[in-house]
């Protein structure tokens, strides 16, 4: 049996989720803008409904939600659509992030530093968490956007929003927030940022389905759409939207409003328990990461095995991993532990490992278990 501890990068469907969903996988298939028959305007109906549950837990607007494909793309389009108005007029456009940021939100800097931005990389301490102290330093006159996600994918670590947010709104700078880890874990509600990003398959909800919710809606922003074509999502991304995925993303949505903290309580313990097990069978080893603000349901641990090989092969009874889904092919040390500081022996040596609402403490056992056989 494997025990599954990677949840950072999917999460199972949960029932209630997929329940919601068989009516669209199964029924007549019409499309959401097809609203000339009662097939049609019920499947928009439906979208609608879930815009208000999604808007809900990111605590926006219904019309301030778009809908994606992802959380990348949800990304790419909140950077892209802002800044490329911006060097299309001949602005002077500059833009802050940590150097530790998620790929979907480093790819599109990147892109646009070569296409004339400017780009900050903030260098993170070792515990590898954001305040305004880090980015206020940074900010110039011509400051337009700085990117900051909730809680790192790989560590956990949760960043100072509320800070980092003020001094962007003191400055007149937009604060994008990458909340795809922590949206569905934990409160993201009460997030004040301009920008917001989240995604389905981190709360147990299909793949398929992000969200990008900006404050005011897509059009007050001058959000330039990235996919053109009908002009779905309030013109900002084109494309007849994927009705079992976004009715299986509200539906997760709410799901995890009903019990977050109980939840998050819950898996904490666990994640507790798995530490403690695995720093005893390896005492030489650390926690990556704030082991003060971060999420209950992750933890990265340079493990001192002593074995040279990778550890997620030692124990392929536990499904883990090294690093972000998003980079899982790309070789060498993780980019967010390297930014931090970590050292190359450790970062090397280093797991994440992440639980789920599924988790049950019987696997938590099971998995300190199979890490035992290689401790000796």
């Amino acid at each position: 049996m494997t025990i599954y501890l990677d949840n950072a990068a999917g999460t199972p469907i949960a029932p209630i989720v997929l329940e919601a969903m068989l009516p669209w996988l199964s029924g007549a298939g019409a499309n959401a803008r097809s609203v000339q028959h009662a097939l049609g305007r019920d499947a928009a109906e439906a979208v609608a409904a879930s815009r208000s549950q999604v808007a809900s837990l990111v605590g926006r607007l219904p019309q301030e939600a778009i809908f994606t494909a992802s959380a990348t793309e949800a990304c790419n389009l909140a950077i892209k659509g802002l800044v490329h108005p911006m060097l299309q007029r001949g602005q002077s456009v500059h833009l802050i992030a940590p150097m530790h940021e998620h790929p979907a939100v480093l790819g599109p800097l990147r892109r646009l530093e070569r296409e004339g931005a400017r780009v900050t990389f903030v260098q993170p301490a070792l515990a590898g968490r954001i305040t305004a102290d880090d980015i206020v330093p940074k900010l110039c006159s011509d400051t337009k956007l700085v990117a900051c996600m909730h809680a790192n994918n790989e560590t956990g670590t949760i960043n100072d929003i509320a800070s980092i947010q003020s001094c962007c709104r003191e400055h007149g700078a937009r604060l994008l927030v990458d909340a795809t880890q922590s949206a569905g874990r934990i409160d993201v509600a009460g997030l004040d940022a301009d920008l917001i990003v989240a995604s389905s398959h981190k709360m147990h909800g299909p793949f398929g389905a992000g969200v990008l919710a900006i404050r005011g809606g897509a059009r007050a922003a001058g959000l330039q759409p990235q996919i053109e074509g009908g002009g779905q999502e309030d013109g900002a991304r084109s494309g007849s939207v994927d009705v079992p995925a976004i009715v299986g993303f509200g539906a997760a949505c709410t799901m995890c409003q009903a019990d977050m903290p109980a939840q998050a309580s819950r898996v904490a313990v666990l994640r507790n328990r798995l530490e403690r097990g695995l720093l005893e069978l390896f005492p030489k080893s650390r926690i990556n990461g704030d082991v003060e603000f971060r999420l209950p349901f992750i933890t990265n641990i340079a493990l001192a095995t002593g074995q040279p090989e990778p550890i997620h092969t030692l124990v392929p009874e536990v499904a883990c991993s090294s690093g972000s889904s998003c980079s899982g092919s790309t070789p060498g040390p993780s980019h967010v532990l390297e930014a931090m500081g970590v050292p190359s022996q450790d970062a090397a040596g280093s797991i994440r490992l992440s639980l789920g609402r599924q988790t049950q403490s019987s696997e938590i056992d099971a998995a300190i278990a199979a890490f035992g056989q290689i401790s000796h």
